[in-house]
């Protein structure tokens, strides 16, 4: 292995570790309805941390938007919104079902369909070949992975012995995930019909690592718009704009701007890792990301008890469909070898 490539994975593996840790400080903040602790996420990971980056990376980031078309920088904004709504939904999910099972169905479905969806949309031609039956392959083996973790959540609620409400709620959570899932791996598309962001970039002086920022700041700040209209409309129906000022205040009000810190730095990293793998970065840090990124979170989630009370076969559930969506990241990078 080369020392860059070696570099490369290093940088792949921490955006992984971080980007799968980002949700677990929001378990330590007392006293805050979820719509507190996210909002602080959305304006700061979405909104105020990616901005500062590209700023601070890309030269002349004022004509490379001001020289893109209309219809590049439209497309960005639409996509972008879409996946917002899909990052709303995530952590509505994980506030459900918890960050192992959340992180797992959502990461799962979005490694599969950010891939298909746009193989059916721009390059229909291409599904017959062998990236495209891969692919399908791919998203069939998904599909039986988070059937188990399904059961796995199931299992885990019967043998903690909760009432029928909260299994309830559980099921509404799944559902959450599903559409979480589907909606974030619009993701794609942005980078997709943005690239001429990146190539305007590059040709302003931006190093080939972080050229793809003037698309992740406005891609991200498209979807922030769901986040924070869904957390205000809670906190005016609740009434929970006062508890920003509860609890122990300095110490949630770091861990909400934390978890922006952790998801963005993880995401912009793994961008600069991909870049430094050039043509490897799809093909072999992709599947590591999404990997490191599902067992982090698995990891916090067995550290923060949601796997407590449960018996061996709702585990059982669990590790066995953790490890067929990881066969089923496979066989899409085997695909996307092709």
């Amino acid at each position: 292995m080369s020392a860059q490539l070696g570099w490369a994975l290093a940088v792949v593996v921490l955006a992984g570790i971080l980007n799968g840790s980002f949700a677990a400080p929001m378990k330590r903040i007392s006293a805050w309805p979820w719509e507190n602790s996210w909002s602080l996420f959305a304006l700061f990971g979405l909104v105020m941390i990616p901005w500062l980056t590209t700023l601070a990376t890309v030269p002349h980031l004022g004509e490379v938007y001001a020289g893109a078309t209309p219809s590049t920088l439209w497309k960005v904004v639409v996509f972008g919104a879409l996946w917002g709504t899909g990052a709303t939904l995530f952590g509505l999910g994980i506030s459900r079902v918890g960050m192992a099972l959340g992180f797992s169905l959502i990461l799962g479905m979005t490694a599969s369909f950010g891939s298909l969806f746009p193989m059916i949309i721009l390059h229909p031609e291409q599904l017959l070949a062998r990236r495209g039956l891969a692919l399908i392959a791919g998203t069939i083996v998904m599909i039986a992975g988070l059937v188990l973790l399904s059961l796995a959540g199931l299992a885990r609620e019967r043998d903690r012995g909760e009432a029928s409400s909260r299994n309830s709620g559980f099921k509404l959570g799944l559902v959450i995930c599903i559409f979480s899932g589907i909606f974030s791996s619009l993701l794609n598309f942005s980078f997709v019909f943005g690239d001429e962001l990146r190539v305007r970039a590059l040709a302003a002086g931006a190093s080939a690592g972080v050229a793809a920022n003037p698309i992740w700041a406005l891609t991200v700040s498209a979807g922030s718009l769901a986040n924070l209209l869904y957390c205000g409309y809670l906190l005016s129906k609740n009434r929970t704009w006062g508890a920003y000022g509860k609890g122990n205040v300095a110490l949630n009000w770091l861990l909400g701007i934390s978890m922006g810190a952790l998801w963005f730095s993880g995401t912009a990293l793994y961008g600069t890792g991909a870049a430094i793998m050039g043509s490897l970065g799809n093909i072999v840090g992709w599947p590591i990301f999404m990997t490191v990124d599902i067992l982090v979170a698995l990891f916090w989630g067995a550290v923060s008890g949601e796997w407590k009370g449960a018996r061996r076969r709702a585990l059982a559930y669990c590790w066995i469909g953790v490890c067929v969506l990881l066969a089923a990241i496979a066989v899409i990078s085997y695909g996307n070898a092709a």
